[in-house]
């Protein structure tokens, strides 16, 4: 049922019946009491029969959840002794204010902002009970950081499946499938939300996936050994393993830690594109794919339902008709799903934000620390204060398998990949962002600038503060025998783990600071000013800590600032044609 038949018997502008509940701060729907009447559709049962949709623009109004509903929470209590909060807002017929009620509908649908199926499942938070219902979720086996923080830089892993599940799509490619992971996205969102990246993984990567301790039907753990040298896509479905196992081997491959993933079949591209009305795509030239069932004419199309599963399938009559092709043409779907999600014609219309949390909520698979709409919500908003313009998508930089004569499988690029890798971790942006940025980045880098001490006169103690055991020996022992800061001493184990190296050093000591940090490829942003602390002399010496990104003696600890020569990259906002 959609907006725009709940509540119209009367006039009453849907938009007004959800209101602000100060004591929890959500929104909530507020109804005038009416007659019995059938209640919202519970979660989804098992597939029975391919029943029709319950028809549209229907007046029935959400019924509240039965208490003894097994998976439902229970209603919202009023504080003991508290008398009832009478309906807020006026009954009956009241005019409505276009501008009031635009202004209520992005309030709802915050979360629309975010990226694809997030968007979808954030954008109408109000269906709580109901959407609740739909989402299915899997362990994620302790492969996480423990979910997504407000305050800190997001990183999700979306996963497309080539499951055949699903009523029609038995018909495309192995009906037997697993359920491999054939499209993988690590998104990364800048701690500032300013910026955002679509990191893709080419399934056809040679990679080593790890042991994977993985959750049983029956709860038990069970640990699947880790393969070597063997496809990316194999880390999902193969052998019994779960997503949390891809996770861990992103996490293998790029270094990075995924905060929670999400899983989505076949059926969440039919099911989304259709439900905001179809997404525009560009063609460079006539596509005729008999094994994706993709034909269309050069130029721009609408396409929706099967028509876009066909468009994000098809890898033959694009490019040089391989994945790395796909890839290109699948990125350019998203972007204009992005864009579609944004658009006026999708936020001020709720029959489709309706259609959308429907289709976002049953289309996905996610994690265990993200099992509730009030999650997704939560990070549908975090992802939506994201300009689309400063979203960029990229590819994991390969070349051709050179074990390889017929060329089926690809590697890393060693002399980019890592490049690349490292601006993710250290949550460094593709695009070019706000001006405030670029001026606090100027200040940083400035620490860098002026005089340098000579080596010999630099005095530091060196802290273990998350590096490898021996870290802080190993560099003793590079500083002084070849660099000659031979006034440098070991001075244990940190009070606590930092995730990045740091160096502290007083105001009088900047000259020693830059000498050092030139001397570790260290970055402004590692260089702390703060106060020295006294060494073994009784001297004042600067304090030197390891940090968990610390890669050995010698090894350079400055993030890149730009993407490496020759990555591929586009951004959300652009309208691209596919070759």
């Amino acid at each position: 049922m959609d907006a725009q038949g709940r509540g119209r018997a009367d006039d009453i502008d849907p938009a007004d019946q959800w209101v602000l509940n100060p004591n929890t701060g959500e929104y909530e729907l507020r109804l005038p009491p009416s007659p019995p009447q059938s209640g919202v559709p519970g979660p989804r049962r098992p597939p029975a029969s391919d029943a029709a949709p319950p028809a549209r623009g229907r007046t029935a109004a959400p019924g509240p959840p039965r208490p003894d509903t097994p998976g439902r929470a229970a209603p919202p209590r009023r504080r003991r002794g508290a008398p009832a909060e009478p309906l807020p807002g006026r009954r009956g017929r009241r005019p409505a204010k276009k501008a009031a009620k635009g202004k209520k509908i992005l309030l709802w649908t915050g979360g629309t902002m975010a990226f694809v199926l997030v968007a979808g499942a954030g954008a109408a938070y109000f269906y709580i009970e109901h959407l609740n219902g739909n989402i299915a979720s899997v362990s994620d086996d302790g492969a996480s950081t423990g979910g997504f923080q407000k305050d800190k830089a997001i990183n999700i892993l979306l996963i497309g499946t080539d499951k055949r599940t699903g009523k029609g799509n038995e018909n495309y490619g192995d009906a037997g499938s697993v359920g491999h992971a054939d499209t993988t996205i690590l998104l990364h969102v800048s701690k500032d939300r300013s910026n955002a990246t679509a990191l893709s993984i080419p399934r056809d990567l040679i990679v080593d996936v790890p042991d994977c301790p993985t959750t049983q039907e029956d709860g038990t753990q069970k640990v699947i050994p880790g393969t070597q040298k063997v496809r990316f896509n194999t880390s999902l479905g193969q052998d019994g393993r779960t997503p949390s196992c891809t996770m861990r081997t992103v996490t293998e491959l790029t270094g990075v830690k995924p905060d929670n993933f999400m899983v989505a079949d076949f059926n969440a591209v039919k099911t989304l594109t259709s439900a905001v009305g179809g997404v525009e795509v560009c063609l460079g030239k006539d596509i005729d794919d008999p094994d994706s069932h993709l034909k269309l004419s050069k130029g721009t199309h609408t396409i929706e339902g099967e028509q876009a599963l066909a468009f994000v399938r098809t890898r033959h009559a694009v490019g040089f008709g391989g994945d790395l092709s796909r890839i290109g043409l699948q990125q350019q779907f998203l972007s204009a799903l992005m864009r579609k999600l944004k658009s006026n014609d999708t936020l001020t219309s709720p029959s489709k934000m309706l259609d959308l949390a429907e289709a976002g909520t049953k289309a996905l698979t996610v994690d265990s620390q993200l099992d509730s709409i009030g999650k997704l919500k939560d990070l549908g908003l975090e992802l939506g204060k994201l300009n689309t313009k400063n979203l960029t998508f990229t590819t994991t930089p390969v070349i051709d398998n050179p074990t390889e004569k017929v060329k089926s499988t690809v590697v890393l690029n060693e002399s980019t990949a890592p490049q690349v890798f490292d601006m993710i971790k250290n949550d460094v942006s593709f695009t070019a962002v706000k001006e405030k940025k670029k001026k606090e980045a100027a200040a940083v880098a400035a620490r860098l600038k002026g005089s340098k001490a000579p080596a010999s006169e630099v005095r530091v103690r060196i802290l273990n503060g998350g590096a490898d055991p021996g870290s802080a020996q190993e560099t003793l022992s590079w500083l002084q025998v070849e660099e000659g800061v031979t006034k440098s001493e070991n001075a244990g184990n940190a009070p606590a783990e930092l995730a990045k190296t740091t160096l502290e050093y007083a105001p009088d000591q900047a000259d020693q600071a830059r000498r050092l940090a030139a001397i570790m490829g260290l970055s402004g942003s590692a260089m702390k000013p703060g106060e020295s602390v006294q060494n073994a002399q009784g001297l004042p010496a600067m304090t030197l800590t390891l940090g968990k990104d610390f890669k050995g003696a010698g090894a350079s600890l400055t993030a890149p600032s730009k993407a490496p020569e020759g990555v591929q990259k586009s951004t959300a906002d652009k309208v691209e044609c596919a070759e």
